[in-house]
C-alpha cells in the first residue's frame, strides 16, 4: 500500500539547494499542527524531471521502462508516464497500476520470467503483448494462455559490475541452454523478438556492460543461425545510478552497442530498451522521520525514530553505504556550531536489529526533533510493511512542485 500523496501547491520557482526542502519540510511539519507527527515522505516532481532530461541527454537511443517495483507511488507513476517513459511491470497488479493511468499498454514489458498463469491471461487480454522467460515452463505457459505475445529470452550474463545484488542464481538462460529455448519457442511457433539481461541493481563497474551486450549479440546470432525471424529488440536491464556514476554508464553502453550492433545503430533496425528503477527513485524522495525517544551510555548517544529497518529502510538490512542523514532541531535549526556525538538510532520496533544507524556523528537531539533521510526512494516504500503494529505502510508523501504554474483548463 503507498501512502496518500498530498500536493502543497504555490511553491514556484527552482531548488537553489537543500535549504527549500528543509524549508518544505518545516512546513508541512507546522501545517500538521499535531502534538505527534508521524515520519512522511517528500517528493520533488522537479527532481524526477531532471533525471528523465540527463538519460535522454546521455542515451538517447535507449527507451527507458521504468521499473515499477523499485517506487510504486501514484503520483511519480504519473509523472513518469507523462514524461514519456515505459513501465516494466513484474505482476497482474502493477499493469493494472500503470493502465489505469491511462497509459498503452505497449508502453509496457511484462518482465518477470516466471509470472502465474493468471496473470499471463490477464495480459492477454489487457493487449501486453511483451514479456521475458528463460524457461521451457513458461513457454508452455505462454503457449496456451497468450500465444501472440512477443518474447524476450533472458540470459545470465558474467556477473563481473561488482553489484551487491546480482540476479544470475534466480533468472536468465545459462549459455548451454539458449540455443534449446530457442529452438523450443520455434517449435511451439512463438515469437522471440529480442533479448533482455541485468548486471545487478548498483553497477559499480559498468564497463561490464561489454560483456552482456556481446552474450545478448551471440544469442541473436544463434537466432539467426536457427531460422528464426531477425531479432529487433534489446534489453539492457537496469542497475544505473543518478550522478556522476551515470554518464561513465552511458559511455559504457555506447561504446559496447557500436562495437557489437554497429549496424543496427546505422540503419535503426534495433529498438533498444532499459529497466531502470534506481535511477529514476531514489533521489527525488526524502524521508522525514520524529525523535521518540533518547538514551545517553557513555559517550554514546542513543536514539529511536518512528521509522526503521522493518519499514521504509528495509532496504538498510543489505546496504547501508548511501545513508545520507541531516538533523533538523527545534532549538538550532540549522544545526550549525553544535558538538557532535557517536551515535546509534534505532526504528521503533521491538526488533534489535533494527538499528538504522551506528557510529554516526550527530547532534545532541530531543524528542520531536527530526532526522531527515535523503535518497530515499529506490525499494524504501515498496517494501515497508507494519510490523508490531507500527503503520509504515501508510506514510504519506508529499509533493514538492517546484515549478513555474500551469493554467488549469476550465
Amino acid at each position: 500500500m503507498v501512502g496518500e500523496a498530498k500536493l502543497i501547491e504555490n511553491r514556484v520557482g527552482k531548488p537553489e539547494s537543500t535549504d527549500d526542502l528543509f524549508r518544505f519540510i518545516k512546513s508541512v511539519i507546522s501545517d500538521e499542527q499535531q502534538e505527534e507527527t508521524g515520519p512522511f515522505y517528500v517528493l520533488d516532481l522537479g527532481a524526477t524531471r531532471s533525471l528523465v532530461e540527463t538519460w535522454f541527454h546521455n542515451l538517447p537511443m535507449v527507451q527507458p521502462f521504468y521499473a515499477v517495483k523499485s517506487n510504486p507511488n501514484p503520483a511519480f507513476l504519473k509523472e513518469m508516464a507523462a514524461l514519456g517513459t515505459g513501465f516494466d511491470c513484474a505482476s497482474l497488479h502493477e499493469i493494472e497500476t500503470i493502465l489505469s493511468l491511462g497509459v498503452s499498454p505497449d508502453r509496457i514489458v511484462f518482465a518477470n520470467t516466471c509470472k502465474p498463469e493468471s496473470h499471463i491471461k490477464y495480459a492477454a487480454k489487457v493487449g501486453v503483448n511483451l514479456a521475458t522467460f528463460d524457461s521451457n515452463c513458461e513457454l508452455e505457459k505462454i503457449k496456451k494462455w497468450h500465444p501472440k505475445c512477443e518474447l524476450l529470452i533472458r540470459i545470465k550474463v558474467p556477473e563481473a559490475s561488482g553489484s551487491a545484488f546480482m540476479f544470475g542464481s534466480k533468472f536468465g538462460a545459462l549459455p548451454e541452454e539458449i540455443v534449446p529455448l530457442l529452438k523450443a519457442a520455434q517449435e511451439a511457433k512463438l515469437q522471440v523478438v529480442g533479448v533482455s539481461f541485468h548486471i545487478g541493481t548498483g553497477a559499480i563497474n559498468f564497463h561490464s556492460i561489454q560483456g552482456a551486450i556481446e552474450a545478448a549479440k551471440t544469442t541473436f546470432d544463434f537466432a539467426a543461425q536457427l531460422g528464426l525471424p531477425k531479432m529487433h529488440i534489446l534489453d539492457i536491464g537496469g542497475g544505473f545510478t543518478s550522478g556522476p556514476k551515470f554518464t561513465d554508464a552511458a559511455s559504457a553502453v555506447k561504446v559496447a552497442l557500436q562495437k557489437y550492433f554497429p549496424g543496427e545503430l546505422a540503419d535503426s533496425s534495433l529498438k533498444i530498451i532499459a529497466e531502470p528503477g534506481y535511477f529514476f527513485a531514489n533521489s527525488p524522495f526524502t524521508l522525514a522521520t520524529s525523535i521518540i525517544g533518547k538514551r545517553e551510555r557513555g559517550d554514546v548517544k542513543e536514539y529511536w525514530i518512528n521509522d526503521g529497518v522493518w519499514g521504509s529502510m528495509n532496504i538498510l538490512k543489505d546496504d547501508h553505504d548511501e545513508v545520507i542523514c541531516t538533523p533538523l532541531t527545534i532549538k538550532n535549526p540549522t544545526c550549525e556550531g553544535l558538538k557532535t556525538w557517536n551515535s546509534t538510532v534505532f526504528g521503533p520496533t521491538c526488533d534489535p536489529n533494527d538499528t538504522v544507524l551506528k557510529g554516526f556523528k550527530l547532534p545532541e537531539l530531543d524528542v520531536n526533533d527530526w532526522l531527515v533521510f535523503h535518497n530515499m526512494g529506490a525499494y524504501t516504500s515498496s517494501r515497508r510493511n507494519d510490523f508490531n503494529g507500527f503503520k509504515t505502510s501508510a506514510i504519506p508523501t508529499y509533493i514538492l512542485a517546484l515549478m513555474p504554474p500551469r493554467k488549469q483548463e476550465k
